[in-house]
C-alpha cells in the first residue's frame, strides 16, 4: 500500500558545521515538483546545493546538484521508496560548512536529513484516481455537481456550451459506481466521454 503525505514537513541535521535543511511534500507531478525546488533555491540563495528526488507515479526523477554523483539524489529516493511514498518530493537544501564529508558521509548526512522530515510528516493512504467526463444539458450537470460534492469529491471542472462537459476525478475502485450513480440520477441522459 502506498501513502503520500497530508501536508509538508521539514528537518534539520547538523554534520560537521554543514546545515542540511529537509523538506518533504505532497506534489501531483514533475511540474509541481521543481516549482517547489525553484522556490527552494529563491528561499537559499547562499546555499551551496539544493538536492532532491520525486516519486509521482510515472514522474520520477532527483539532482544530486553538484554533489558527487550518486550522494544525494539517489538517497533521498530510496528514503522515499522505503517508506512507500508516493505523490512525494524529498528535496535537502545544503549549506556547506567547510568540512568535505566525503561519499559515505555525504550519503549518511542525505539520508539522515530526508528520513527526519519523513519521519516527522503525517502519512495518508494514497487513492488513486481516474478521470471522468461527463456531456450532460444544464440541469443535468447541476445534478451531477451536487451528487459529486455530496460524494465529497472535488468540484468538477466545467466547460460550457450548448451542453456541459464535465471532468471529475473519482478513485479507480469507485469508477464504476460513479457511471451507475450518474446515469441513474440523469435517467439516463448524459454520456460518458473518452478522456482525450
Amino acid at each position: 500500500m502506498t501513502h503520500t503525505l497530508a501536508a509538508p514537513a521539514t528537518a534539520e541535521v547538523e554534520v560537521r558545521h554543514s546545515r542540511f535543511l529537509a523538506l518533504v511534500a505532497p506534489v501531483a507531478d514533475r511540474e509541481e515538483a521543481l516549482a517547489v525546488v525553484a522556490r527552494l533555491r529563491a528561499e537559499h540563495p547562499a546555499a551551496a546545493h539544493v538536492c532532491w528526488a520525486l516519486l509521482a507515479g510515472g514522474h520520477s526523477g532527483m539532482s544530486d546538484d553538484g554533489e558527487p554523483s550518486g550522494t544525494a539524489g539517489r538517497p533521498i529516493l530510496e528514503v522515499l521508496r522505503h517508506h512507500d511514498l508516493d505523490g512525494v518530493l524529498g528535496a535537502v537544501v545544503r549549506y556547506f560548512g567547510g568540512v568535505k564529508l566525503g561519499a559515505g558521509g555525504l550519503v549518511r548526512a542525505y539520508t539522515d536529513a530526508i528520513a527526519a522530515a519523513v519521519a516527522g510528516a503525517e502519512k495518508v493512504e494514497r487513492v488513486r484516481e481516474t478521470e471522468l467526463r461527463v456531456e450532460a444539458d444544464y440541469a443535468d450537470a447541476e445534478r451531477v455537481r451536487r451528487w459529486a460534492e455530496g460524494e465529497g469529491y472535488a468540484e468538477p471542472e466545467a466547460e460550457y456550451g450548448e451542453s456541459v462537459l464535465l471532468t471529475l476525478r473519482v478513485p479507480e475502485a469507485a469508477r464504476e459506481a460513479a457511471v451507475a450513480a450518474i446515469a441513474d440520477l440523469s435517467n439516463g441522459r448524459v454520456r460518458f466521454a473518452t478522456p482525450e
